[in-house]
């Protein structure tokens, strides 16, 4: 798959599967090696488009720190060399945040919008600061991240549940190679941009159909988040999962929810 030109810099994106255009905004520090297994689950049903951030991954390294902005800009030159005048799109955690910049600056180049564990910023709150946590020892880090990313992950609970143990697993292998500098470099500029992510008043401007859901175990993106996105953005959807920040994966029917949604025939501009 290429590496091309993008806004400035130089990105690794793949195009993979058939079906309705999808394109898929991966979380913070995450690529898209990590996200392999749900790439292949979503690319059965859809033509998917998905990228490493900058810095991230197959991506070339960073040459300097960026905004939301740039990513959702980033999102739109991809388009155009793909091709896509319009698509869905899927957003998870960070991924959510990027889709909203998307979706309020670009609306026109989205027919359908799915948001999970995320939140608007501003006054519509927003997720919890992870930048605070880049301080602590990586024990220390990694341990904090567990209990944000799902409540109820202690011991005892992974011990008996261990599909959780698995994922729980899986997020300390992420972190660890997050120490590598050229990634620590890139997951530091995301969560600089992230810090300041702010689509609040704009998004009366998502006009789309919209899937907003969240885990009710996220300390990360707690409920409240994706309640306020849900009472700015007319006719949207609002789901409650089983689950914590990863609840695509904890809770059963979380994925096919979104998958459906995703799938359903897009609404004629000006129809409600």
């Amino acid at each position: 798959m290429p590496v091309d030109h993008v806004n400035g810099v130089e990105l690794y994106w793949e195009r993979m599967g058939s079906g309705p255009r999808l394109l898929f905004c991966n979380g913070s520090g995450t690529t898209l090696r990590a996200v392999r297994p749900l790439l292949d689950l979503v690319a059965a049903t859809f033509d998917l488009l998905a990228w490493d951030y900058r810095g991230l991954g197959n991506s070339v390294p960073l040459t300097g720190p960026y905004t939301m902005a740039d990513l959702a800009a980033d999102a739109v030159g991809l388009l155009e060399i793909a091709g896509w005048d319009i698509c869905r799109v899927l957003g998870v955690s960070f991924g959510g945040m990027v889709a909203q910049e998307l979706a309020v600056t670009r609306p026109e180049r989205v027919e359908r919008l799915a948001v999970a564990c995320t939140a608007a910023g501003g006054d519509g709150g927003s997720s919890y600061p992870l930048q605070k946590l880049q301080e602590l020892p990586f024990e220390e880090r990694t341990a904090a991240q567990l209990k944000l990313a799902d409540s109820r992950w202690d011991e005892r609970w992974l011990e008996a549940h261990p599909a959780d143990r698995a994922l729980a697993e899986a997020l300390t292998v992420t972190g660890q190679h997050q120490q590598d500098p050229a990634a620590a470099a890139a997951q530091k500029a995301q969560l600089e941009a992230r810090a300041r992510h702010d689509v609040w008043n704009r998004l009366d401007a998502i006009t789309c159909p919209t899937l907003i859901g969240y885990g009710n175990y996220d300390g990360i993106a707690p409920a409240p988040n994706s309640t306020a996105i849900a009472s700015r953005i007319s006719g949207a959807e609002l789901r409650g999962y089983e689950g914590g920040h990863l609840f695509l994966f904890q809770d059963p029917a979380a994925l096919p929810e979104f998958e459906a949604f995703l799938q359903a025939p897009p609404r004629r501009r000006g129809n409600s």
